[in-house]
């Protein structure tokens, strides 16, 4: 479970690092395929997203160097500049087939700086455990960037139980916690809860951050059967699994009429947050980053918790999951 400060904000593992409860995932920020970018938002929206959650303490962004082919981290960057206010980043390194060297990742840690604008990062993460490089060559390597003072904290993401342990172990030997897994974790992706990765990370004080809290918008009201995602998160998804969770969606809206009309993202966000998790959830504009905020100063009660692990429990598990990514 995460440690919480007198402040309202969590140490991220093991590390001298606090975040808050609740961060920013900036996958669609500049992304033109999934989320279509440049289609209804754009960059002056990416501002306001990034002022909103700064104004209401949401200063842990994450980032990765494969978003937008690298237009996430350089829009990151600019906002930066332009503010000045104190802010944890988050990036990944992604370890493409090709890059067999361990001094790939070093070499790819500084052109993330670079887009960033950054002397440091303060999270760098392993985006997937991807060989055919081993999970100790990448943590050796990780070590390096730590002692390079290119980065404060290590983190990995998409890493099962058994992955998670070989990277914990090979970080202990050069003296560095391993502070973060990154893993989708939702009502409608409880994976971490049923594989034992949750428990693992709360064993070993390893802060599991969520990726995807919302289902890509899927528990955020705002979808149905007669009114789908747009592009192809839409395409991906059908009629069939977007009525199956409509009980749960419903079930969400009821949960936060009772707690000061939050919304069904709002519960979901907090539910995340109950389980000991970390959600970062997207925000394409200010509005989405000020409803993001709201899931934040209210704790939902044990029985509304159970109540919404019995409706997802409901769901057909064997409906076609949401698209994976962090």
């Amino acid at each position: 479970m995460n440690q919480m400060h007198r402040d309202g904000r969590v140490q991220l593992g093991k590390t001298d690092l606090t975040i808050p409860p609740l961060g920013i995932g900036t996958w669609a920020w500049g992304d033109k395929m999934l989320w279509g970018f440049g289609k209804g938002y754009g960059e002056a929206d990416l501002r306001g997203a990034f002022n909103a959650s700064l104004e209401r303490g949401l200063d842990f962004f994450d980032t990765a160097e494969v978003y937008g082919s690298g237009r996430s981290e350089q829009f990151m960057g600019q906002f930066l500049v332009a503010d000045r206010r104190e802010v944890v980043v988050a990036t990944k390194f992604m370890p493409f087939p090709w890059r067999l060297r361990r001094d790939s990742l070093i070499e790819a840690l500084k052109r993330s700086l670079a887009r960033l604008g950054l002397e440091r990062v303060d999270l760098y993460q392993i985006h997937w455990p991807f060989p055919p490089v081993s999970i100790e060559t990448w943590m050796a390597s990780m070590a390096d960037a730590v002692q390079a003072g290119l980065t404060r904290a290590v983190g990995v993401s998409n890493y099962n139980v058994d992955q998670m342990h070989r990277a914990h172990a090979a970080l202990a030997r050069y003296g560095i916690p391993l502070a973060s897994n990154q893993v989708q974790y939702s009502l409608l992706h409880r994976h971490p809860e049923r594989n034992g990765l949750l428990q693992t990370c709360d064993d070993l004080g390893v802060t599991l951050i969520a990726y995807s809290p919302l289902a890509q918008g899927l528990l955020s009201d705002k979808y149905g059967p007669d009114n789908p995602p747009p592009g192809l998160r839409g395409r991906r998804l059908g009629r069939t699994r977007l009525a199956e969770i409509q009980p749960l969606v419903a079930l969400l809206g009821e949960i936060g009429e009772a707690h000061g009309c939050k919304t069904a993202a709002q519960v979901a966000l907090n539910w995340t947050m109950c389980k000991g998790s970390v959600p970062i959830p997207g925000a394409k504009n200010a509005s989405q980053a000020r409803e993001n905020a709201g899931a934040l100063g209210w704790r939902m009660s044990h029985d509304e918790v159970a109540a919404l692990d019995a409706a997802s429990n409901r769901i057909d598990s064997k409906s076609r999951p949401v698209a994976s990514d962090s």
